[in-house]
């Protein structure tokens, strides 16, 4: 797949003709999905639809200030049916985790996702792979629906937009976001106050995790790849929940005269999970799929069966590669 598939239009015409809808994250949730999701939720309620949010993962804590956040749950063993499940920001199947038992319990399902490495797993698939965040598809599928942009819509895009963009510095960053931006100031979006929420106020337990983070880093490939690693009884010692280590990876790729950069933590299910990151020109998407992982060529990510060291050496191995070519 070129990593576009546009069908905007489609998904409007299955929310149309829906009245019971299911609006699905992707496991471990970050600022895109949920921004999604809530926003599509406040959406979907002006059309009069009956809309409930699944999310098989706990919702950080940073992201309970959006307008439905509180709402999330899990699918129930025998969950009723839904005229339409659309899940958003969802790259595969197996990112929906549990989620997945709504597809058959639904009459139709469709997506809205900016991954590249989407298959097109639904019935009905928007996938826009140039696209820096998922909530900029919202915003269009917004106005193709003819609901107007609130306050609490907006707070909902921004938070998916500027996390995915990494505050609007990632290489990713285009003209479409602050155009979009340009949009959600002008329905009411307190930047200054949401800005500092996501971006600058951070618990003590991250804090504690970012510093055992630091401490582990090696350098590989010539010093060219930053390798950070987390056991879990990092994580207890700290106190530190997994959502606590969803920007740690940042500050490999942030030390002068890196390429690439890798979190690798041990996750409470006992597997290995994987945060890659890589600087233009380089890529990470193509590493992470050969370990059956995605996403995007600079922000990917794999989880891995198997001790810390051995799923690290496995991965590591593959990016020593690209940067000794």
């Amino acid at each position: 797949m070129d990593g576009m598939k546009q069908n905007p239009e489609q998904v409007a015409e299955a929310i149309r003709n829906a009245q019971t809808i299911a609006v699905v994250s992707h496991v471990n949730p970050d600022g895109d999905t949920i921004g999604c999701a809530t926003a599509m939720r406040l959406v979907l309620l002006a059309l009069g639809k009956d809309v409930t949010l699944f999310c098989d993962g706990k919702i950080p804590d940073t992201m309970h200030f959006l307008p439905g956040a509180d709402m999330f749950r899990r699918p129930e063993e025998n969950e009723a049916s839904f005229d339409l499940m659309l899940s958003v920001d969802v790259s595969d199947v197996k990112r929906l985790g549990g989620c997945e038992a709504l597809k058959k319990a639904s009459r139709m399902t469709a997506q809205i996702d900016h991954h590249p490495t989407n298959p097109l797993f639904m019935e009905i698939n928007w996938v826009n792979g140039e696209a820096p965040a998922a909530c900029l598809m919202i915003l269009e599928e917004l106005k193709i629906l003819g609901v107007p942009l609130t306050k609490e819509i907006a707070e909902c895009l921004y938070t998916g937009i500027s996390t995915d963009t990494g505050n609007f510095a990632f290489a990713a960053t285009n003209a479409e976001c602050f155009r979009a931006m340009s949009e959600l100031m002008g329905a009411g979006l307190p930047l200054a106050d949401l800005n500092r929420i996501l971006f600058r106020v951070k618990p003590k337990e991250q804090m504690k995790l970012l510093g055992k983070a630091l401490e582990s880093m090696t350098f590989a490939g010539n010093g060219k790849i930053a390798v950070m690693k987390l056991t879990r009884k990092d994580f207890e010692d700290c106190g530190a929940l997994s959502e606590h280590a969803d920007t740690v990876v940042n500050y490999g790729l942030d030390t002068v005269g890196t390429e690439m950069a890798l979190l690798a933590r041990e996750a409470g299910d006992g597997k290995i999970k994987f945060s890659l990151r890589a600087k233009e020109p380089q890529r990470i998407d193509d590493v992470a799929q050969v370990f059956g992982g995605g996403g995007h060529p600079q922000a990917s990510g794999i989880t891995m069966e198997g001790t810390l060291d051995q799923a690290v050496a496995l991965v590591l191995a593959e990016m020593v590669k690209k940067v000794t070519v």
